[in-house]
């Protein structure tokens, strides 16, 4: 008595929506609110039916096929059988792309584009569906943040944290190495000029990578070690995992805890001298030979790291550091920085800052001190 009538409406749907086409449908999408301050739902299509085809092409994807997965994405929501059972979106959007005769990876990029749906869902399983499915949700992103729609508290009524998750867990588990910053501002880009904030590229990248925070602590990691890893801003979030692995070895070295301490120290020294004039070192100046020491180390090692990070053998070039070790507690134990000859001061802040510098290539190893 339930069921039947039940199942009897949905085969009158899905026969009466199928004497329209998909295609047929987008312009309806122009009655349809999206949001008051970003239009309609045909206008959300045509931003992100343009990025999509942006993202396609730079991961490699078809960039037809992606345009036209977007193009369509949405139009099951004017179709009788999503008015009715609104949780099939994209489930119906697939059947009627493929009644319609539409390429297969258009019609499993309509479904797949809102994967993933829940924490722990499966992925788009193509480049076209994945093209697709970042495109909305960045789009998603931009556009709320652009008109001041950030979650607050627990309240998030648009799922950008759900959204931002997505796009962290698309990215870093598919291995597609792009920049996300960029990616950011390419959604930013197919917005009107005049809508957006000059801030919303940082804003939405610290969004995502905030929610990096959680996914990576969820996976076992310590707060150290993810903090080390994101308080870096690292533009290619699929490099997040092998950062933290490679500080995860790194802390297995005796020499981990001193030169994490070094580290912080070295900051410290760094926040408090202000502005100094030059970073470059200037040999010359080099008196002492602790200092003299910890230079030629600075070299060596940066030599031997960037070969190591030019490889892509982040845990190796953290790895490296421990070589250091020496000749920094010989430096802290003999020099003294903040000497009244200015020429020498800045001499040594310079050394100081570059000796930071290749330290924190991979991490900011000064959040492992404890």
């Amino acid at each position: 008595r339930v069921v039947r009538p039940r199942l009897a409406d949905a085969r009158f749907f899905f026969e009466t929506d199928k004497k329209t086409r998909l295609a047929g449908r987008v312009p309806q999408l122009g009655n349809v609110v999206y949001h008051n301050k970003l239009g309609s739902q045909l206008q959300r299509t045509e931003r992100v039916h343009a990025l999509a085809k942006i993202i396609a092409q730079t991961i490699g994807a078809d960039a037809e096929l992606a345009g036209r997965a977007a193009y369509l994405a949405k139009a099951d929501l004017v179709t009788n059988m999503v008015g009715e059972f609104p949780e099939l979106q994209g489930v119906m959007g697939r059947y009627y792309a493929l009644a319609d005769g539409e390429d297969p990876k258009v019609a499993d990029a309509i479904e797949q584009h809102y994967r993933p749906r829940f924490a722990g869902d499966v992925l788009p399983n193509n480049e076209v569906a994945t093209a697709v499915s970042l495109a909305d949700k960045l789009e998603t992103l931009v556009g709320m943040f652009t008109i001041g729609e950030q979650p607050t508290g627990d309240k998030d009524p648009f799922a950008l944290r759900r959204h931002a998750l997505g796009v962290l867990r698309i990215l870093t588990e598919k291995s597609i190495r792009l920049d996300l910053p960029q990616l950011i501002e390419l959604s930013v880009n197919v917005f009107p000029k005049s809508g957006a904030s000059a801030n919303v590229t940082s804003d939405v990248f610290g969004f995502i990578l905030d929610r990096a925070r959680y996914y990576y602590r969820d996976k076992g990691y310590t707060p150290q070690v993810v903090e080390s890893v994101i308080s870096m801003f690292p533009a290619r979030v699929s490099d997040i995992p092998v950062r933290m692995d490679a500080v995860v070895s790194f802390l297995t070295l005796p020499e981990s805890q001193s030169l994490a301490a070094a580290n912080k120290r070295i900051g410290n020294i760094l926040k408090k001298s202000g502005d100094f004039t030059s970073s470059t070192i200037d040999p010359a100046l080099l008196s002492e030979p602790a200092e003299k020491t910890l230079y030629e180390k600075i070299l060596g090692s940066a030599a031997a790291e960037g070969s190591l990070r030019g490889n892509e053998q982040l845990v190796e070039s953290l790895l490296a550091l421990s070589s250091l070790k020496e000749a920094v507690d010989s430096f802290f134990d003999n020099i003294m920085v903040m000497t009244d000859d200015l020429r020498v001061r800045d001499n040594r802040l310079a050394l100081l800052l570059q000796l930071q510098t290749l330290m924190n290539r991979v991490a900011d190893i000064s959040k492992l001190a404890t």
